[in-house]
């Protein structure tokens, strides 16, 4: 558990470290996520996963449908308390201003719950500095994200 969180804090310490420089360098340019299959028509509760990964690249989360009591769990650690804080985080936040792109998009439901996977490219401007492949658990019973559990694996840093 102490490895683990240690881990946690040391990713996140780099993290913050990267989106620093990154918001000197200024905002990201990437376009939407990129699904493994582009023909692929998300149902209504995969559109809704959708706009919040497409948020973290372009920074508006007007489309993100958030519930008030919205929570997000990343690496074991409560990231998200509520769906305006997540909202203002999307928009705002140093943590996603390292993102410069997102692939290799899947995406499948059952019940509620709509799982992600893809791959994350993080950096400073132009210059790619790691990949993490992230798998992501969306709770959407009523057309809006409950909670989000979020599970990071490096791929590859540069």
């Amino acid at each position: 558990m102490r490895t683990r969180r240690i881990l946690a804090l040391s990713a996140a310490g780099i993290a913050t470290a990267v989106a620093v420089a990154v918001v000197a360098a200024g905002p990201a340019t990437a376009g939407p996520a990129v699904s493994a299959d582009p023909a692929r028509v998300d149902t209504e509760r995969e559109a809704v996963a959708r706009a919040y990964i497409d948020a973290l690249i372009s920074h508006d989360a007007s489309a993100v449908k958030f519930a008030p009591d919205a929570t997000r769990v990343e690496a074991g650690l409560k990231t998200g308390f509520n769906g305006p804080q997540m909202t203002r985080d999307l928009e705002h936040g140093p943590q996603y201003r390292v993102i410069r792109g997102i692939r290799d998009l899947r995406m499948s439901e059952s019940g509620d719950v709509v799982t992600t996977t893809y791959l994350l490219d993080a950096g400073v401007g132009d210059v790619r500095l790691m990949t993490v492949e992230i798998t992501e658990t969306f709770e959407v019973p009523d057309g809006t994200i409950h909670a989000i559990v979020a599970h990071i694996k490096p791929k590859s840093l540069f």
